[in-house]
């Protein structure tokens, strides 16, 4: 009997996470951090350490999501935040024939991601999502189609969207970062009644500076599957960050109080080879040569987000 060419095949490679944030604050800060790698199936954390100069005491909890969120408060002056890992991410081979689960058939936890969210109006693009994907078979093969189209018809510019740009002006204008990007693959899927969620975390990009990154994830096969249609780095490379409905579920910081940041460098390395997945059917388009900022809430003064 001949290989199933759906069967899992599983791989792993180690990373070395170094995350360092600065900021000046102007007065008392309370920030909301996600930097620490999550608890997932497909990553594990084997050895972790975080550093607050000056000593800041914190607290940090599990959320519902597996999200690993920071909590602290700061007294005015400079502020520095250094997280480092080595983690062990898990590579399981694709099923390109995935199916598209019925909403019957959903687990409990899933059903809130088909539903429409602030920067995510699948509502209102339902329509441009069935004439453009509404006639292609269901399935992995159609959600690696979305991936694809917003590839090839949403131009990567950075400082082209603002922190309050929604999936809706993005598919208007053309134009995005990796979070636009990943907020329209998650609209796309949803008014396909396929769930979708943002993905956040580190990736080593091929050019300089380092960054964070977001891709999206649909549940597919009774799983959900990572995509990313920025084709920044290779997908099998994301340490997951945060796991959210949108952007405003996974901010690497939400801030509330008057602090600017000043460096960023959420550096990652392979510290052993990564396993190379193998190709989706479609042709892949060529990986894009720029970087782009995920994004923080800044909550106070103002409930705005930067790029």
């Amino acid at each position: 009997m001949g290989a199933d060419p759906t069967a899992v095949a599983q791989a792993s490679a180690q990373f070395e996470i170094d995350c360092q944030l600065d900021y000046v604050l102007d007065a008392p800060c309370d920030f909301i951090f996600m930097v620490h790698v999550a608890q997932h199936a497909q990553q594990r954390v084997l050895d972790e350490s975080l550093q607050l100069t000056p000593q800041t005491p914190w607290r940090l909890h599990v959320d519902a999501s597996g999200n690993r969120v920071l909590r602290l408060h700061a007294l005015a002056g400079p502020l520095s935040l250094a997280y480092r890992a080595t983690v062990q991410r898990d590579h399981a081979a694709r099923d390109f024939v995935a199916p598209e689960m019925p909403i019957d058939q959903l687990p409990d936890d899933v059903l809130p991601h088909l539903l429409p969210t602030r920067y995510c109006e699948s509502d209102v693009l339902s329509g441009a999502a069935l004439k453009l994907f509404g006639a292609l078979p269901s399935g992995y093969q159609r959600v690696q189609a979305i991936s694809d189209w917003i590839s090839a018809n949403i131009e990567y510019r950075p400082g082209s969207t603002v922190a309050t740009t929604t999936s809706r002006d993005v598919f208007v204008q053309r134009t995005g970062v990796c979070r636009d990007f990943a907020h329209l693959g998650v609209t796309f899927c949803r008014a396909l009644n396929v769930p979708a969620r943002l993905v956040c975390g580190y990736v080593q990009f091929e050019q300089p500076p380092p960054d964070f990154h977001a891709v999206f994830e649909a549940y597919i096969g009774g799983q959900w599957v990572l995509f990313d249609p920025s084709r920044m780095a290779p997908i099998d490379s994301l340490i997951r960050i945060a796991t959210g409905r949108d952007a405003k579920d996974v901010a690497f910081a939400t801030i509330f109080g008057p602090a600017r940041m000043t460096a960023m460098r959420p550096d990652v390395a392979p510290r052993s080879p990564i396993p190379l997945a193998p190709p989706p059917p479609p042709a892949q388009q060529p990986v894009r040569q720029t970087v782009g900022r995920l994004l923080q809430n800044s909550a106070a003064p103002s409930d705005s987000m930067q790029t």
